[in-house]
């Protein structure tokens, strides 16, 4: 009877799966790419649809703020590659939010910080 018991248990937890949640979020001049849990990525032209929007492969709302001052020198180097037309170097400074069907929200920020190594 234990065994059987022990079985039902294991049997029960080996069942659930958590579903996939937001890893990672970077932005590109005009794309969002979201990274999840389990390796999947899901894309969105994210100044197309004004900063807010679905990622209807993943199942998440998002929302892009964009960092009204960012630090000088990013400003510099941001329109330095804009005049060398290289604009994917330096990402927009900017919060992420993706929201689940659930209500729970993640928070990120593009560009990620630099490990303090």
């Amino acid at each position: 009877m234990k065994k059987l018991l022990i079985c039902l248990v294991l049997a029960g937890c080996a069942g659930v799966i958590p579903a996939p949640q937001p890893q990672a979020a970077r932005l590109t001049a005009n794309q969002l790419t979201v990274t999840m849990t389990d390796a999947s990525i899901c894309r969105a032209d994210w100044r197309a649809a004004g900063g807010a929007g679905r990622l209807d492969a993943c199942g998440l709302d998002y929302a892009v703020t964009l960092d009204p001052n960012p630090n000088i020198l990013h400003q510099w180097a941001q329109d330095l590659a804009l005049a060398l037309n290289a604009t994917s170097a330096f990402p927009p400074m900017a919060e992420v939010v993706l929201t689940n069907a659930a209500g729970r929200s993640f928070r990120f920020t593009s560009p990620p910080p630099a490990p303090l190594d």
